[in-house]
């Protein structure tokens, strides 16, 4: 609405619209010349180690995460210095108005006027004391145990988070490499189909082909350029949702490095022992187990008494003095033991322990459930793992095979041993085969860094 209002003003003034003019086209011009900027800074490159490190201080759900963590372990660092001693120092000065009688003074035997409140000891007080506390119950000991295990289940949830974020840029990070690549074999196929269509052109002009074959060529080079086109377009889309984690500003220019051959397997019990090891899934269920325990100690802490203890040192006198007019010390202490035993309070400690039992019994569910996702969850990733790695040589071979093809049958076709058909059906085949080619090494990849994020390696 204030939008609009101002707009309204500007239009009724020539010379504010003029100004309005110079200003939007300004806008426009520094957009586009910022948009330039970016396309032609120059790229840097960026590691998948580098990737990972800044999609860490970029992603909000890792940031909040990593926050959780932190202050799980500030409440467990609380939890525990509330159950040691504290001291204060306590300091007051009080005025109460006289009822116009006296009374024995606090200190010595002479008479002082009498405050008109009851309460108050002296018309005038003053106190100057250090207390020292300590409160003493199975509570505290069970608030200690509470906030131990929730800062364990923030640990494992955070390196979730971690372990989570880890599989989603490595997947960005090979879909970028392999969308590359694709635009590389779209070109080259691209490049095929020119050719193709020059060749069917002079065939035609030397009457050794139809025109339908320079047709059918002429349709393959056109479904080979909308081919390139989108490869170029499915490139940027993958730079640019990596670049969101990456930086302030996802067109930033960058390349990535080019990923080097993945490593060879492990064998199943090496990553069967190391997940057991390293699971944050476990940990977390192991950790909200205890947690729900902890509640449990808390909830039957309510049946036992408290104990409370208390030492004062310090003046609290009608003079702020150490002696008094008649040469009484003021300064002295105190102390004081509480016991607080509860007898009655309609049940509702009963039921508060009903309430932590039932939350702990979901507790052992979730773990056992956790144990069962687990199990399955390494055992799947092994098996694509390792369907991937074998499938890697039937790719290479097969990529092999249809490039030896498309030479052959386009000797052939030269010769005028085969129709165009054949010539595009061996084209086609190709670039099938070298896109599965990638797509296969993408899969081992992503495969390998899942199985090594499972086990705690990545």
């Amino acid at each position: 609405m204030i939008f609009r209002a101002v707009m309204v003003k500007v239009t009724k003034n020539p010379w504010c619209r003029f100004a309005a003019l110079l200003i939007l086209l300004a806008g426009i011009g520094g957009v586009t010349l910022s948009a330039q900027d970016a396309s032609a800074a120059p790229s840097r490159p960026i590691t998948l180690e580098e990737a990972i490190r800044r999609a860490q201080a970029n992603e909000p759900g890792y940031a909040a995460a990593e926050a959780g963590a932190s202050t799980a372990r500030l409440d467990r660092a609380t939890a525990r210095t509330a159950a040691l001693p504290t001291v204060q120092l306590h300091n007051q000065g009080l005025y109460t108005q006289p009822n116009g009688l006296t009374n024995q003074a606090g200190q010595g035997t002479g008479n002082q006027p009498s405050p008109r409140f009851v309460a108050n000891n002296a018309v005038r007080e003053y106190a100057s004391q250090g207390m020292v506390n300590e409160s003493l119950g199975l509570g505290q000991v069970a608030e200690i145990r509470r906030t131990g295990a929730a800062s364990l289940r923030a640990a494992a949830e955070q390196e979730i988070a971690r372990r989570g974020l880890v599989v989603a840029v490595t997947g960005l990070y090979f879909g970028v490499t392999a969308s590359e690549k694709r635009v590389a074999i779209a070109e080259q196929a691209h490049e095929e189909a020119a050719n193709f269509l020059r060749l069917t052109g002079n065939r035609e002009q030397a009457r050794e082909a139809a025109h339908a074959d320079v047709l059918k060529a002429e349709l393959e080079e056109q479904q080979r350029t909308r081919e390139l086109s989108d490869a170029r377009l499915a490139a940027e889309r993958a730079r640019l949702e990596l670049g969101v984690l990456l930086f302030a500003d996802p067109r930033t220019p960058y390349t990535v490095v080019a990923a080097k051959d993945a490593g060879p397997l492990a064998s199943r019990p090496e990553v069967e022992q190391a997940a057991a090891k390293n699971n944050p899934e476990l940990k977390r269920a192991l950790a909200a187990l205890e947690e729900s325990d902890a509640e449990v100690l808390a909830a039957r802490a309510a049946y036992l008494p408290s104990l409370g203890l208390n030492y004062t040192y310090g003046i609290d006198a009608p003079q702020f003095a150490v002696k008094g007019p008649d040469k009484a010390r003021n300064l002295g202490y105190s102390a004081s033991v509480t016991l607080d035993i509860p007898v009655w309070d309609w049940l509702s400690t009963e039921r508060k322990l009903k309430q932590s039992k039932m939350e702990r019994d979901v507790a052992r569910v979730s773990l056992s459930a956790a144990q069962r996702e687990a199990i399955a969850r390494l055992d799947e990733a092994y098996s694509e793992a390792e369907a991937a790695r074998d499938q890697l040589s039937s790719l290479d071979a097969s990529a092999r095979t249809a490039e030896e093809s498309l030479r052959l049958t386009k000797l052939r076709y030269t010769a005028g041993e085969c129709t165009v058909l054949e010539v595009v059906d061996a084209q086609a085949s190709y670039v099938t085969s070298e896109n599965a080619r990638e797509d296969g090494k993408v899969r081992y990849q992503t495969a390998l860094a899942s199985l090594q994020t499972l086990a705690g390696s990545l």
